[in-house]
């Protein structure tokens, strides 16, 4: 089991920054994959970036340029900056990873709101 807990999430104005964090139960660099994800009301819950052990990060076309996803491996703890925040952009975020057996594994999620 891996235990994922997120913070950091909250109430921003539009063109504002936020940066997610999300801590690992495990040694980091033993997952496959650390992602972040979002879900609002009445939708899918979408990926919004990702980033692989090995390989480039991915991030959803409409928060290119604006999130990025990083780790800090000694510490074991992956974030999402995210800047010039939209409205558009108000979800529920997800940390999600997979281990090298593919297992995945979610955090509890956190709220962020973009409004004036």
């Amino acid at each position: 089991q891996v235990q994922l807990v997120e913070s950091g999430g909250g109430l921003v104005q539009p063109g504002g920054e936020l940066e997610l964090s999300c801590k690992t139960s495990v040694d980091i660099l033993s997952l496959d994959t650390t992602d972040w994800y979002r879900q609002t009301p009445g939708k899918e819950r979408e990926m919004v970036a990702s980033m692989p052990i090995h390989g480039p990060s991915s991030y959803l076309d409409s928060v290119k340029g604006r999130f990025s996803i990083f780790r800090d491996n000694a510490r074991d703890i992956v974030f999402l900056r995210m800047t010039d925040l939209k409205a558009e952009d108000t979800a529920v975020y997800y940390c999600h990873v997979k281990d090298t057996l593919l297992q995945e594994f979610w955090g509890r999620g956190t709220q962020v709101t973009v409004s004036s």
